[in-house]
């Protein structure tokens, strides 16, 4: 059965420093733009643009990750708690692992690697007796000398070791649950809660959507759409660590992890160069739904030397053509 209300695209970011949601969506429309272009829906651009096919939304939450009265994580660290530390140094061995599983392994990365698994291998009462940092010290240490090394450094956007450290600490911020923070009517939740909050309070249930997820986005959206009550006629995930089995995926809630009922069609894309994106294939670990949903995996490559920006994603007709040909479906049954 057709539905007749207008659809809506909702794209959900990563981690990354503060953004402006208006100016975010517009790159993100222009890339999909240029994609649909390539993808033969060159008739349809103007519709993409000026929201005539579907009505946009760019869920950002980055703004919660800023702590009251602070600027972002410290350089030594005093802006994390030791359970997030701990989850940051757990990402930081797995990224190194995701990437060194992609080439030979650097000597650099090896060693940022080692320094990290004997922080998280020892316990609290060896660390004191070795004199060893704190963990939210420990974590500045490590994610500063993975700032330095070529390659990465041009991956988070040549950040200085603290930004560093404030970007690689929010998915671990994220998946503690434990974080609390007040909203805007002083109701004291936790993080994760009021990130989810913002993804689901952009959608209107009564209308069919469009999800695009990148990295963390991906995380985030995958978990705010298990409890949405409306349709998905269309998720896409690029760029996920959604199966980083040692990180993110025991994580997950709900667990274990489930294609969200609402979701009609899951295409899961990445780059073969991507360094978050993990080995194992979503649509090998992850359960279906009652409709016998699981996600399509799409295997792109790009031989860029940083692969991992969602603009970089959106850009490929592979991407851009399943969700152009999803909207014009619905804009079709709405007029």
């Amino acid at each position: 059965m057709g539905t007749t209300a207008k659809p809506q695209l909702l794209l959900v970011h990563g981690i990354g420093g503060s953004r402006d949601a208006e100016e975010e969506r517009r790159d993100w429309k222009r890339a999909l733009a240029e994609g649909a272009r390539s993808a033969g829906y060159q008739n349809h651009i103007s519709a993409l643009t000026a929201d005539w096919l579907a009505d946009s939304h760019f869920a950002d939450y980055s703004d919660l990750f800023r702590r009251r009265g602070a600027q972002g994580a410290a350089a030594n660290g005093d802006e994390l708690d030791d359970d997030a530390a701990l989850v940051t140094l757990a990402l930081v061995v797995e990224y190194i692992d995701t990437m060194d599983g992609a080439g030979p392994p650097s000597t650099e990365l090896t060693r940022i690697r080692a320094q990290a698994c004997l922080y998280l291998e020892s316990e609290p009462r060896d660390r004191r007796a070795q004199g060893l940092l704190s963990p939210a010290r420990q974590a500045a240490a490590v994610c500063a000398a993975l700032a330095r090394v070529p390659g990465v450094q041009l991956g988070l956007q040549r950040a200085s070791a603290a930004r560093c450290l404030s970007i690689l600490s929010q998915p671990g911020r994220y998946l503690r649950r434990k974080e609390r923070t007040t909203d805007e009517n002083g109701t004291v939740t936790t993080l994760d809660e009021r990130i989810r909050h913002r993804i689901t309070r952009a959608l209107d249930p009564s209308r069919p959507a469009v999800v695009i997820g990148h990295s963390l986005g991906s995380v985030v959206a995958l978990e705010a759409l298990a409890s949405y009550a409306g349709q998905v006629e269309l998720f896409v995930t690029v760029g996920a660590p959604i199966a980083m089995n040692a990180f993110i995926w025991p994580r997950l809630s709900p667990h274990p992890p489930a294609v969200p009922s609402g979701v009609k069609r899951w295409l899961d894309a990445w780059d073969g160069d991507d360094p978050v994106v993990p080995l194992r294939r979503l649509c090998d670990v992850i359960l279906p739904n009652e409709h016998g949903v699981l996600p399509e995996p799409l295997a792109l490559s790009s031989r860029a030397f940083w692969t991992h920006s969602a603009l970089s994603y959106l850009r490929r007709p592979e991407i851009a053509g399943p969700v152009m040909q999803t909207l014009t479906r619905l804009g079709q049954s709405a007029s």
